[in-house]
């Protein structure tokens, strides 16, 4: 069984005659993001704090790698809390410095490197991000957007092992909410750090994270995959997600991917027993995870957009996952699907993509895959069937 890189075990903390954690049990894995959610107020920021050991427990014990942080020696915990760095709700820049102080501040503060070291390290990470050419521009300069990865450039410029994120995407709109979660997840992965996140993003926190924790009443209510939380029958966590999730999709503007599924299970139970055939088309924004720009995220919006269109009362249209819209066609067999698709494909056209100006450093491309629902099938089987068979329907490229 794998070894959580932290552990807290019954851990207790009360502020004056307010119990905030009240015995609370997680494990955080290493080279995973793992969200904590749950109600305004309940105390995740804390728990936030106490995983890193910023904030002491009253009562029980918090491991690192198994050994208790109450058991390490001074110069031990001040190595792992070394490897920790922290991306706060609002940014936390500097107004009075340059993008270039923000980010080399940790390596001047935190290390002994000279002044040609750090600046290397700087333009390291602002390339990485992206963001190379504003060094001189002060925050008050800058997009919101542009805010948030120039923070996170300066959370990743030490290499740390831990991230923390602290409601990343508070005060933004819902296409720079997507930039930034893509963001997140793409040099998450990319550079293999652990994140811990605190979030109330639901369900866009289900895209990027592989396990997600729910803080409710001082407890660890829930702790597993975004899949199984989801999945839960239980009364206060089916509450909260629906007291969080609206209608629709807060992007696109179409059903929610767990809606898409439930309307998919419908159809095929209606398949399986009457016969009433139906077919999906998926549609992709290829790379929409590794570019950060808002106008790229906007093409998802129109092309969940173009899709609603041509559907009928009938037909669901859905988001399904970070980057992809699933149509669900109901009676209707492969041939009508394609024409269907077609129709879709002129409307993106069209359209030009969406409302994209024309940066240089976009590359990406529309495809689409269409599939007929099959005896014996599931939905995964349907899926990868249109993934299958996509082909590149619309292309916007400028790299």
């Amino acid at each position: 069984m794998k070894q959580p890189l932290i552990q807290l075990q019954n851990v207790y903390k009360q502020f004056g005659s307010t119990v905030v954690l009240d015995g609370v049990n997680l494990n955080i894995y290493k080279g995973e993001t793992t969200t904590i959610i749950g109600k305004s107020g309940v105390g995740k920021s804390v728990l936030l704090k106490h995983l890193v050991g910023l904030i002491e427990q009253d009562k029980g014990e918090i491991l690192i790698d198994g050994t208790p942080l109450t058991g390490m020696k001074t110069k031990q915990i001040a190595a792992f809390r070394n490897k920790i760095s922290y991306m706060f709700q609002s940014t936390a820049l500097f107004d009075s410095m340059t993008v270039f102080q923000n980010i080399a501040l940790p390596l001047e503060e935190n290390t002994r490197s000279g002044k040609k070291a750090i600046r290397a390290k700087v333009q390291e990470k602002m390339k990485q991000l992206d963001i190379i050419g504003i060094e001189s521009k002060y925050p008050s300069q800058i997009s919101g957007g542009m805010k948030k990865r120039v923070a996170l450039a300066r959370a990743l410029v030490t290499d740390p092992e831990i991230v923390l994120f602290d409601e990343p995407t508070t005060g933004l709109d819902p296409i720079r909410k997507s930039a930034v979660h893509s963001m997140i997840s793409n040099y998450q992965k990319k550079l293999g750090f652990t994140a811990i996140m605190v979030s109330h993003e639901i369900p866009d926190i289900f895209f990027i994270s592989q396990r997600v924790a729910m803080l409710d009443e001082g407890k660890i209510l829930f702790e597993g995959t975004p899949e199984a939380f989801q999945n839960s029958d239980e009364p206060a966590i089916q509450q909260f997600i629906q007291g969080l999730t609206t209608r629709h999709d807060d992007l696109t503007g179409v059903a929610h991917q767990t809606q898409g599924e439930q309307r998919f299970k419908e159809a095929l139970a209606r398949f399986n027993r009457y016969g009433i055939h139906f077919s999906i088309i998926l549609l992709t924004v290829e790379n929409l995870n590794e570019i950060y720009h808002q106008d790229v995220h906007a093409a998802l919006k129109n092309l969940a957009h173009q899709a609603q269109k041509i559907t009928r009362i009938t037909d669901t249209c859905s988001r399904y996952g970070m980057n992809r819209i699933l149509i669900i066609l109901s009676d209707t067999r492969y041939d009508q699907a394609k024409k269907v698709c077609a129709k879709v494909v002129d409307g993106i056209k069209l359209s030009g993509g969406g409302i994209i100006k024309p940066y240089p450093e976009f590359c990406f491309s529309v495809s689409a895959g269409i599939a007929e629902v099959r005896e014996g099938n599931r939905m995964e089987d349907v899926v990868a069937g249109a993934e299958s068979s996509k082909s590149i329907v619309y292309e916007f490229n400028l790299c």
